[in-house]
C-alpha cells in the first residue's frame, strides 16, 4: 500500500495531473512491486501565494509525500527515489533540483482499509522485509 500526495503550483501542473500520476505510479510499481491497480494519489495544487519554497527552485517545484506500510529495504526505497528523479526529468522535464520526496512508513496495524486493520488483510502483493 502506498498513499501519495503531490504538492505543486496550480499554474505549472493543472491539467498535467494524469501524466504526473502515471510516472509516479510506474515508479512505485517498479520499485515496490505493487499491483498496477493500487493507485492512490492526491494532488494538492496551490496558488503561488500559498506555496513558499527556496529561490533556487523554479515554478515546476514539487513535493511528493509517500505514506506506505513499513518493511521495505533501504535499497528498495532508494530505488524508488532514484526512479522518481530519473523519470520525472526524462518524461516531464522536471529537474532534480525541483523535486523533493519523503517516504513515511507506518506499521500495518496503523492503517484501516476495507473495514479492517491492514495487518488483518490478505494482500495480493508482498511487502519486503
Amino acid at each position: 500500500m502506498a498513499q501519495i500526495k503531490i504538492y505543486a503550483l496550480r499554474s505549472s501542473y493543472e491539467g498535467r495531473q494524469k501524466s504526473l500520476s502515471d510516472i509516479v505510479h510506474g515508479c512505485v510499481v517498479d520499485a515496490f512491486a505493487l499491483p498496477k491497480d493500487k493507485r492512490f494519489h492526491r494532488f494538492i495544487l496551490l496558488e503561488k501565494t500559498d506555496f513558499f519554497f527556496p529561490e533556487d527552485r523554479s515554478d515546476r517545484y514539487i513535493i511528493i509525500e509517500i505514506s506506505c506500510f513499513e518493511g521495505r529495504s533501504v535499497q528498495t526505497k532508494k530505488k524508488l527515489v532514484r526512479l522518481l528523479f530519473e523519470r520525472l526529468d526524462k518524461d516531464m522535464g522536471i529537474s532534480a533540483q525541483d523535486i523533493e520526496i519523503t517516504i513515511s512508513e507506518t506499521p500495518k496495524e496503523n492503517w484501516g482499509i476495507r473495514g479492517l486493520p491492514a495487518d488483518e488483510l490478505q494482500l495480493n502483493y508482498k511487502v519486503e522485509k
